[in-house]
């Protein structure tokens, strides 16, 4: 396999799965074929203006995050890392929980399950320690950038033991669907969702398998390389 500038263990909606198709669309990106995709019509909102609004989540591809990205640890290599995810993909299993809901965190929106969320927490948590071997370390400039939004106690100590503040118990998933907004924009946007995503929040939400996406470097999109069936979720 070709090697990335970083890795990162992703949730992305099954193929072919409504869900995906929405958020690939919203974001604008297909990160499994790297196809760029139309944007929906915003009323009150030109293309440049949703683009603007987005740029970030665009950037990463409509995901979930399980594992953040990571650059490879010194001695392994891309080949090692998917052999190791497949192994440990196999050992996990599927996770329902409640419907989606779209929710603000802090100024960006965002879809969220609902409970019970026990076992999803517990997935991400696996991943975050099981794969921590081929995480490479943080540099000082990485971890400063991280600590100068405040941290608590016990997220500067995920920090230094996993290079991410908010794994294990400061874990909160979610699937991003804009930037950070200021208030009016916020509204503005929150309430167009509201209305396009009531389809896929109706209905359980499902994780049945994990997904590895690759950082090219240079500001480009990410890419989903491969996916990786869990076992079958809890009926």
């Amino acid at each position: 396999m070709q090697e990335y500038k970083r890795y990162a263990i992703y949730y992305a909606p099954e193929r072919g799965a409504p869900l995906g198709a929405f958020g690939n669309s919203w974001l604008g990106i297909d990160p499994e074929t790297g196809e760029g995709l139309s944007r929906p019509a915003v009323a009150g909102w030109s293309e440049k203006q949703l683009i603007e609004a987005t740029s970030s989540p665009s950037r990463y591809g409509f995901h979930g995050t399980l594992k953040p990205p990571f650059a490879l640890n010194v001695g392994y290599s891309c080949g090692e890392l998917d052999r190791a995810l497949k192994d440990l993909s196999g050992h996990l299993r599927g996770i329902v929980t409640g419907p989606l809901t779209l929710r603000r965190i802090g100024h960006f929106l965002c879809l969220c399950p609902t409970g019970p969320l026990d076992r999803l927490n517990n997935l991400s948590a696996e991943i975050v320690a099981g794969l921590d071997q081929f995480r490479a370390p943080q540099s000082e400039a990485q971890l400063a950038k991280r600590r100068a939004r405040g941290l608590t106690d016990r997220q500067e100590k995920y920090l230094q033991q996993y290079g991410y503040p908010y794994v294990m118990d400061e874990f909160r998933f979610h699937l991003t669907l804009s930037n950070s907004l200021d208030g009016e924009q916020l509204e503005q946007l929150q309430e167009t969702l509201e209305e396009l995503t009531a389809p896929y929040t109706a209905e359980a939400f499902q994780i049945r398998e994990l997904c590895l996406f690759a950082d090219p470097g240079e500001g480009e999109p990410f890419k989903l390389l491969k996916r990786y069936p869990l076992a079958d979720a809890d009926q």
